[in-house]
């Protein structure tokens, strides 16, 4: 059961890392549950505090992930549109077969979004889609950090009980 759980434990944590910079997948939830996973392994003693503190990280990581890049968007004097568009750019960046589509394609969407549904012009439309694409950005910054961070500690808890695992 130990081994299951701690390869269920890896497999959610490295996708999770995947889930940071992909939209369709809550990467620092996903990962808070291979750690839980790692946890929930009759050899190691369970840690309450451990799984509680990094369970709030994620959550509220979760949460200014909805946060974050729209308040880089009305920084800049953007709309809905625009955060929107950067979603969708995202989305079509990274199905598209150009490089660097997942830099491009937000900060075009967000740019399309405001010129085309929000009708802004252009010197504005352009401020607002640099401003959707900083807060997206950020957004994944943040995420792809926690994630490692998180696949850190589960690799350091597994080398560190490597003998309650392997004995």
């Amino acid at each position: 059961m130990d081994i299951l759980l701690l390869v269920i434990g890896l497999i959610l944590t490295l996708v999770g890392i995947a889930g940071a910079i992909l939209p369709v997948i809550p990467g620092v939830p996903i990962s808070w549950l291979g750690l839980l996973c790692l946890y929930l392994a009759p050899s190691l003693p369970f840690d309450w505090t451990f799984i509680i503190i990094t369970g709030v990280v994620a959550i509220t990581l979760y949460i200014l992930d909805y946060i974050i890049p729209a308040m880089g968007t009305k920084r800049f004097g953007g709309s809905k549109a625009g955060a929107w568009g950067t979603t969708i750019g995202l989305i079509v960046g990274i199905l598209a077969p150009i490089p660097f589509g997942i830099l491009i394609g937000p900060f075009v969407g967000a740019l399309l979004g405001e010129l085309i549904f929000n009708q802004t012009e252009g010197s504005k439309a352009l401020k607002a889609a640099f401003g959707s694409f900083i807060g997206f950005l950020a957004s994944t910054f943040i995420k792809v950090f926690a994630t490692l961070v998180y696949l850190g500690l589960f690799i350091y808890k597994v080398f560190m009980n490597w003998e309650l695992f392997f004995s």
